[in-house]
């Protein structure tokens, strides 16, 4: 008999998972297809508050460290992951970037951080938005469902390699490659160049940008557009503060400039 009722347990969860809510003792079914959240953070109370309160609604798993965090990372394929930035084992920078260089991943830090420049770096390091700890519960669902709700810039269209030059955009593999040679670019570097070149020539605003590329209701840092752009010119510019390729349109927004002779095939 409780071998029967195991196996129909069993059954039963491999369709759907079964999260216990935080509000009171209610059972919430989670279908198979709702999203997938990774939480990474070394302190039992933040991970094992966050993760109760999103299982209401999300399929999740934790870690609480960043080998651990890679290897549920692979076999969990979450759409989003909440990292912490200061891991015992692996720090937020890399682990970001690892993730990223795997998936089209969305990554949301948290952080005990204030100062600007550690604000800069964890945009740098490709995150889609950050909370500043201590953060409320309802913080978190604000943000979480403004991430899921956005549609991410992962098929771009045209499906046509973009070539300027010494420069080619392949959309479909989503690789870059400048003077026959690849760059590596986080999923957010590879969005922005892909959009601004398909648009050559034209200016577009950073509130543009941000809808274009972000979503219309992200509500994270609004610098997010210049922190990622500058990555950009870091790696394919000659001279990052003389740009080729993405040109600053003052007092308004950005532009890609297109080098004479480009083709689409």
């Amino acid at each position: 008999m409780n071998t029967l009722l195991a196996e129909t347990r069993k059954a039963k969860l491999a369709q759907e998972q079964i999260a216990q809510s935080t509000i009171g003792s209610i059972m919430v079914m989670v279908p198979a297809t709702t999203p997938k959240i990774l939480i990474v953070d070394d302190d039992f109370g933040v991970r094992n508050l966050v993760y109760r309160f999103l299982s209401r609604k999300y399929q999740i798993e934790s870690a609480a460290d960043g080998k651990t965090a890679l290897s549920l990372f692979e076999q969990f394929n979450p759409a989003l992951v909440i990292l912490d930035w200061n891991l015992p084992d692996l720090n937020g920078y890399s682990l970001c970037q690892e993730m990223q260089s795997r998936t089209n991943v969305l990554v949301l830090i948290l952080t005990s951080r204030t100062d600007e420049a550690d604000k800069i770096k964890i945009l740098s390091a490709g995150a889609d938005d950050f909370m500043t700890k201590p953060f409320s519960l309802a913080e978190v669902e604000v943000r979480v469902e403004a991430l899921l709700r956005r549609i991410r810039y992962i098929n771009p269209s045209p499906t046509q390699r973009i070539i300027f030059k010494q420069l080619a955009i392949n959309p479909e593999g989503r690789e870059v490659t400048l003077n026959d040679k690849p760059l590596a670019l986080t999923a957010l570097e590879f969005n922005i160049l892909h959009f601004l070149a398909s648009h050559p020539n034209q200016a577009w605003s950073r509130p543009q940008l941000i809808q274009k590329i972000w979503g219309c209701d992200y509500v994270g840092d609004g610098r997010v557009v210049d922190v990622h752009i500058g990555q950009l010119r870091k790696k394919m510019e000659v001279d990052a503060s003389v740009p080729e390729f993405i040109k600053t349109v003052r007092g308004y927004g950005y532009k890609f400039e297109a080098p004479d002779e480009n083709t689409n095939s």
